[in-house]
């Protein structure tokens, strides 16, 4: 099998990535593997061989790289690790790392996790919310059997409320 860069030399260096659920393959000569930097693996990207960006000299041909004013971070950087340096480089780098970010999970804002007991009591005051309209609702409309049952209802909510969480 025949370099994936040189297209000239026996390959001997296989590498396999999964990007975005797809899986890229590239196999490379000692000699190409050597210049794209596959000895040290925090120091390549798949992706960028794959797009002929697999050279630094590449790299600094195309364009004048961003870089942090803060901590000095570049986007090879980022690359390299697959980590910022500091707050400010999301700023810096942010419009690629939309997309990337989307990519990798489900929204570009973190919205943190919240304490199981917490919900629970917070989906309870919703139904609570909830009943209460659809009870004022019932009187107004003259629904008084409806009116009766979700006054029940929400005896039985408040009351879950009131008890003490996690001794069930």
């Amino acid at each position: 099998m025949l370099c994936d860069a040189c297209k000239k030399e026996n390959a001997t260096v296989y590498l396999t990535q999964i990007v975005e659920g797809k899986m890229q393959k590239v196999n490379l000569c000692e000699a190409c593997a050597s210049e794209k930097g596959v000895d040290d693996p925090t120091g390549f990207a798949l992706a960028d061989l794959l797009l002929g960006l697999g050279s630094q000299e590449q790299v600094k041909k195309t364009s004048v790289e961003p870089t942090c004013d803060l901590c000095g971070f570049t986007q090879t950087d980022f690359k390299k690790t697959g980590r910022l340096g500091c707050s400010s480089c999301y700023s810096i780098f942010g419009e690629g790392l939309d997309s990337l970010l989307k990519a990798m999970h489900k929204g570009t804002r973190h919205v943190g996790k919240v304490p199981e007991s917490y919900a629970e009591t917070k989906n309870i005051q919703d139904q609570l919310e909830n009943l209460q309209e659809e009870l004022s609702s019932a009187v107004t409309n003259e629904q008084y059997e409806e009116a009766a049952r979700l006054r029940d209802e929400i005896k039985n909510l408040e009351t879950r409320l009131s008890e003490p969480q996690g001794g069930h």
